[in-house]
């Protein structure tokens, strides 16, 4: 796990969007090497984006209300699987979509 310091609890600290712009520096990272042709560097920012996003759907937000948590889990469980699928399939065009998706996270930090 390269992310271990961040499970003690200071995943949970950041706001929503500070842990959606950091799982999205790790697509960002993903997109930019697979165009490269850079499989190891790909795969080991597919293998952060899982860490960081597995830490957000495990601690999430705590102070949030169950109905918030609970949908929230949803959305990311499903976003998740999506993006492994897509990295499974080097679907370029799907990994981008994901990509600019989660760019708008970074503007809010």
């Amino acid at each position: 796990m390269q992310h271990a310091s961040l499970e003690n609890g200071r995943w949970a600290e950041l706001t929503f969007p500070q842990q959606m712009a950091n799982i999205g520096s790790e697509t960002s990272r993903v997109l930019k090497a697979l165009v490269a042709g850079k499989e190891n560097r790909a795969q080991s920012a597919f293998a952060r984006f899982q860490e960081l996003i597995d830490l957000t759907i495990r601690y999430g937000r705590a102070g949030q209300p169950a109905s918030a948590r609970s949908a929230m889990w949803e959305e990311l469980c499903r976003f998740r699987e999506l993006y492994c699928a897509a990295f499974q399939e080097r679907n370029l065009p799907e990994l981008a979509a994901a990509n600019r998706y989660l760019d708008h996270f970074a503007s809010i930090r």
